[in-house]
Parts: structure tokens; sequence; C-alpha cells
């Protein structure tokens, strides 16, 4: 995607990028991968793409962009800015101190100390500026720590398939439609999660894709148990009221997009909430 060159250099002073030495043509590049994660698989028009690109943390964007590249000087203010947060953050996860380690490996991934073909690799690039710089690392952070509370946990293992308590296999219908049905409500519920702001997509990803309990979620959230349960069930009708828009606005009537909830419920195939709800590393905020 490319982005106007007055807009971008408009935005450029904004930032301060000049500040950091970022030039015009690395931000530039930056605002455009924003602009196209946020844009995929909709249209494109240039004044919803310029309010986007407006609504951005643009100076932390800059300071990402600055770090990524190595420059000294960004890296120092974003250690002695952001370290006494992400520590604050780590000890709200874990007060017995726990987590503080991972917050500081967080350093060597941030700065890029892997080399692939030559181009260090800085966790820098999959922040595109939609939420602060702090809320981004404490998104990484937090996500960090469910990786390692699913580590810990012991899994059960699946009884044998010539066993009494072996699961039975879903009967599923023939159904014309049903591959249709599912691929449509896919498609509804990518964009209803996508418009969700950071905080609730980890939130849904703590409850139901990493299955942490209530009062896990609500640790990782820092927020009381019962915040987060009302959150939850906000989030879960603000969703479900999307999906259902969606769909009327392809053209099904009210009977197809209940029997588009019935598939999903009877068998969700290959729909896997955890591509959806990603907020880890791989999650480009």
């Amino acid at each position: 995607m490319r982005i106007d060159a007055k807009l971008g250099e408009r935005l450029y002073r904004q930032a301060k990028g000049a500040r950091w030495r970022v030039s015009i043509g690395r931000f530039t590049q930056a605002l455009e991968s924003s602009a196209e994660r946020a844009v995929a698989g909709r249209g494109r028009d240039a004044r919803e793409i310029e309010r986007y690109l407006l609504s951005l943390h643009l100076d932390d964007l800059a300071l990402a962009c600055a770090c990524a590249d190595g420059d000294e000087d960004a890296w120092e203010h974003f250690v002695l800015e952001q370290r006494p947060l992400l520590y604050r953050a780590a000890d709200a996860l874990d007060p017995g101190g726990g987590a503080r380690d991972l917050a500081d490996s967080l350093y060597a991934d941030l700065f890029g100390l892997s080399n692939r073909e030559g181009e260090r690799q800085s966790l820098f690039r999959y922040f595109h500026g939609r939420s602060s710089l702090t809320t981004w690392l404490r998104a990484v952070l937090a996500q960090r720590y469910i990786d390692r509370l699913r580590a810990n946990r012991r899994l059960d293992a699946l009884p044998d398939e010539e066993s009494p308590s072996a699961l039975p296999a879903p009967a599923r219908s023939i159904e014309p439609d049903r591959d249709r049905y599912l691929g449509l409500i896919r498609q509804a519920l990518e964009r209803a999660i996508a418009s969700l702001v950071a905080r609730d997509r980890l939130r849904l990803a703590c409850y139901y894709a990493q299955e942490l309990t209530l009062a896990q979620t609500a640790r990782v959230l820092g927020e009381h148990e019962a915040t987060a349960s009302r959150q939850l069930a906000r989030t879960r009708a603000a969703i479900r009221d999307a999906v259902e828009g969606h769909l009327r606005g392809v053209g099904l009537a009210e009977a197809e997009i209940t029997r588009c909830f019935e598939c999903i419920t009877e068998d969700a195939g290959p729909l896997d909430l955890r591509d959806m709800l990603d907020v880890g590393p791989g999650r480009k905020e």
C-alpha cells in the first residue's frame, strides 16, 4: 500500500521522527505497513486510511522505528522510559517477582540479536502504533506469561480409541450450504475481532484461546475478577452483533444467519480462535 507523500511528511513531522534520525522514507514504510494491516481484506478508501493514520501513536511509532534500526539514543531513551513500567507490569502478573525474567528477556528480542540474511530481526517490527508502546509491551509480556502457564500446565492424555471413554467423532450431516455458512461466519468473526481494541482481544485470548481461569485472566489484565467477567460478556455481545450485521450485509436472511451459528456450534471445522486472537510477538499492533 502506498500513502500520499505529503501525508507521510506531515505525519513524520507530527511524530518528530527527526529527533531519532529516522528517515521520512523509513517512517512512511512503517505507516504503510500499519495501514495495510488495518484494511486487510477491506476497501482502501483514502479518507478512511488518513483517519486511521492520524489515530496512531505516532511518537511511539517513530521511536520504535529508531530502536529497530539500532539508534543508540533512541534505545537508551526507550530503556529509561519503559523499563520501570515493564517491571511494574511483570510484578502485577506475579507479585512474587517470577515474571521479571520474562520482562528482562524481552530486551534481547526487542534489540534484535538474531540475524537472518544479515538483517537484525527486532521485535519492534510487530509494533504498528495502534496502541501505545507501553500497552503493546504489556500485551507482549502478558502473552509470554500465558505461554509459560500453559507450558507448565499438566495436560491430560486423551483416552485410547478402543476404550469405553473414547471421544466419539461428531456426526456431520450432508448439507450443501454448510461450508459456505462456515466460511461466511469465519470471515465475519475475523472482522469483528480485528475491530476490537487490544485490551479486549487480550482478555478474550486469555479466557478462550489460552483457557486461563477467570481469576488468571483478571490478573493478566490487572483488573478485578468481576470486571473481567463483565467485560467478557460485553465483548461477546458486541462480537455477536457485529457478526450478525456482517451476515445481513452479505445478503443472508434471518433463518440463514441462525443456521450459520448452528453450523459453527455443531462443528467449527478448521476455525481456531488462537489465529484470530493472537496478541503475542506475532501480533502486529
